[in-house]
């Protein structure tokens, strides 16, 4: 094969892989929103002992703090798992991986090769590469953003048309009839 040739061919692979970056963003919203749905549910039915961990690692107000960060990860699970408001969900979700690191998780840290080993951060980069990249297109966001998109454009040719009779002025404007 000439170097042209797979040159080409080797285009044509990363164009079509381009377009099938939806799908690591369904994989990963489908896998760390299922995680996060599940723990926040553990948490949520048995709170008491969430409650009482928060307490002893000394995190102040452990009662509303640990719900907090229950409904935070169960909710914010099943909103990654469809898709709504990706970039929104993915700031509280950040939020709640930074503080578990700093708060909990790095007390037991003596260097890098321990960080790299927790769970958090990667989590948390996960929310991070989705608050940029977005849901994907098989989402409740793009569905949502497609039609108010539709919407816009509407409204806009609407009041592109509305100019039109303005500009033509009313003895010259097109006679439209009541309905």
């Amino acid at each position: 094969m000439n170097p042209k040739k797979l040159a080409m061919f080797a285009v044509e692979l990363f164009d079509r892989l381009s377009a099938a970056g939806w799908i690591p963003a369904l994989l990963m919203r489908l896998f760390v929103g299922y995680f996060f749905m599940e723990t926040g549910w553990a948490k949520i039915h048995n709170l008491d002992a969430f409650t009482t961990r928060f307490a002893g690692w000394g995190i102040p107000y452990p009662a509303f703090n640990a719900a907090l960060s229950a409904y935070t990860e169960f909710l914010g699970g099943a909103l990654t798992i469809l898709g709504l408001g990706m970039r929104f969900v993915s700031i509280p979700m950040i939020i709640n991986m930074i503080v578990a690191i700093l708060t909990v998780k790095l007390k037991n840290v003596s260097g890098l090769d321990d960080f790299a080993e927790l769970d958090e951060p990667l989590y948390a980069l996960s929310f991070v590469w989705l608050f940029f990249s977005g849901a994907g297109w098989l989402s409740v966001d793009f569905f949502l953003r497609e039609f108010v998109y539709k919407a816009i454009s509407r409204d806009k040719s609407s009041i592109r048309a509305g100019a039109r009779f303005v500009q033509l002025g009313d003895s010259e404007a097109p006679h439209i009839p009541d309905r």
